[in-house]
């Protein structure tokens, strides 16, 4: 950033650092919602008030279905990564390890 475009922009630097606060906490909240032990710990709570009869079988249903939705949204696809390359695309695992396996002429 030049010096007459910092200091033209100086007034907005409280906005951008409420913007760099506001993301961390919309970061860090998400990644508590969707965190699998979060889930799973939600979902063991919701069992033992469904055997101690807090809460109904509909109501049980509802939010067990619920919390696995968040669970199954958290969870990434088996076996892919990206391609730390430039213009990385997901890449299987297994074709990978196929394309480096000693004896199949790829780079080990």
């Amino acid at each position: 950033m030049g010096l007459l475009s910092g200091v033209l922009l100086l007034p907005l630097a409280p906005v951008r650092g409420v913007m760099w606060v506001s993301d961390r906490l919309v970061d860090a909240a998400e990644q508590e919602l969707y965190d699998p032990g979060v889930i799973r710990a939600q979902l063991a709570e919701l069992n033992r008030s469904l055997d101690d009869g807090e809460i109904d079988l509909p109501q049980f249903e509802r939010e067990e279905e619920r919390l696995l939705d968040l669970l199954d949204r958290r969870t990434p696809a088996p076996h892919r990564r990206i391609d730390p390359t430039p213009g990385g695309s997901p890449m299987d695992d297994t074709a990978e390890a196929a394309r480096t396996a000693p004896g199949t002429g790829g780079t080990p």
